[in-house]
């Protein structure tokens, strides 16, 4: 690439890497492999940077990667996470913040037991505030098929967070 194309790409990448990391974060609940997923989304893209002509697509490539080496993680077998009981981090005791975190945790850990594209449908529209085409764009896949996952995926999260009310109070 020349100047002005890593300039370019470099900007673009100041400008979206937290929301791309994000968004992974998002997608596996792990901010390590989050790091991973979007490094993996950023070097697909400085590969295709050149071939790029509608920049305007560009954040939909970043997405549709993301969500594909999200998907690929999530099939190898030495990869799948393992549920522990003891949270690595402390959590703030003020009455506030803490039933906030506990309600976003018990969110996130609900969201990492629905199926990976479900998931994937999940996160690209209500937390990316992506509408039904958009999403179905970033998956490569029919609208139908995004709608179907969505009602599947909230399926899926309602019934493990019932059962985490049911358990946990």
């Amino acid at each position: 690439m020349d100047q002005r194309d890593e300039r370019e790409f470099a900007e673009y990448f100041a400008a979206k890497r937290d929301a791309v990391r994000r968004t992974a974060y998002l997608l596996c609940g792990d901010w390590h492999k989050a790091d991973d997923l979007a490094q993996t989304a950023f070097v697909a893209l400085h590969r295709r940077w050149k071939k790029i002509r509608d920049r305007a697509a560009t954040d939909a490539y970043v997405r549709k990667t993301l969500v594909r080496a999200v998907i690929d993680e999530s099939r190898r077998p030495w990869r799948r996470e393992r549920q522990t009981e003891v949270l690595p981090e402390p959590v703030d005791d003020s009455p506030g913040l803490a039933e906030r975190v506990a309600t976003r945790e018990d969110l996130l850990a609900a969201l990492k037991e629905v199926p990976p594209k479900q998931r994937a449908v999940l996160v690209l529209r209500f937390f990316d505030g992506l509408d039904v085409g958009a999403a179905a764009a970033a998956l490569g896949c029919s609208e139908g098929n995004v709608k179907s996952q969505t009602a599947r995926g909230l399926a899926n999260l309602r019934q493990v967070l019932e059962r985490e009310v049911e358990t946990n109070g």
